[in-house]
């Protein structure tokens, strides 16, 4: 879930540049993930009857990443920081969101995903918060500057986060997907979230809109799930133009 935007998100920097590049590069991360991230890519396109997947801009579409387009763009509700985007699907109450970090040079590699999942429950006064799964240190041949690829972890966990402003008594008990893509030939690290709410607090201002208790799975819908959603946002992840981080050409 946007947490009010909770993360306005770590205040942390993006970088931008106002050079103009084109040089598309494809991440491929279907063979290199871990078991949550590793199907085949056509796996990611499974045959849902009301959803369906579409390339989507992200910072003036220097970036693209593919998700479903039910996932609405939270800037057109309200301000979202210069380094984040952020979608959401109002109707469940999941959401997805992409961040440009200035690279934490002071984290290790191993675990770097975990590090980020810890610091994001910290930062959200989160409560009963676990570790279900998270990989190795993994390479992603197919996202490369200069020759060097990104460096890729991720871990999912769950904990009990609070919406916007309330307090703990209107936690809702929300499983959070991440992914860290570290680019550390233009210091920069990449962060996908994905949030999925498991129990929503009667409390809580999500009830309102999906009402409390246990969340439908999405299937019953006929939805993709979240763990999908997140997979194909970070295997579809395409950086278009370097100049976002202030850098020239791939090699």
């Amino acid at each position: 879930m946007v947490e009010g935007t909770n993360s306005d998100l770590r205040g942390r920097k993006m970088h931008r540049n106002s050079r103009a590049r084109n040089h598309p590069v494809v991440i491929f991360l279907s063979f290199v993930l871990p078991s949550f991230l590793g199907k085949k890519l056509v796996s990611l396109f499974p045959k849902m009857p009301q959803d369906y997947y579409a390339e989507r801009p992200l910072f003036g579409g220097k970036i693209t990443s593919t998700f479903p387009p039910r996932f609405e763009d939270v800037s057109n509700i309200r301000q979202v920081p210069d380094h984040q985007e952020a979608f959401v699907d109002p109707a469940r109450d999941e959401s997805l969101i992409f961040e440009l970090l200035e690279l934490k040079r002071d984290v290790d590699d191993d675990g770097s995903a975990l590090w980020f999942l810890q610091d994001l429950a910290m930062e959200q006064d989160a409560e009963g918060g676990m570790v279900i799964e998270q990989s190795g240190v993994l390479e992603a041949p197919g996202l490369c500057y200069r020759s060097v690829p990104a460096i890729v972890t991720s871990a999912i966990g769950q904990m009990a986060i609070s919406k916007g402003r309330q307090g703990r008594e209107a936690q809702n008990i929300v499983r959070v997907y991440l992914a860290n893509l570290r680019l550390k030939e233009v210091g920069t690290d990449v962060l996908i979230t994905a949030y999925e709410p498991l129990v929503i607090n009667p409390l809580s201002e999500s009830a309102n809109a999906v009402g409390a208790g246990v969340a439908a799975p999405a299937e019953q819908s006929g939805l993709t799930t979240t763990a999908e959603v997140f997979k194909l946002a970070v295997s579809s992840f395409k950086v278009n133009d370097w100049s976002l981080f202030g850098g020239g050409n791939a090699a």
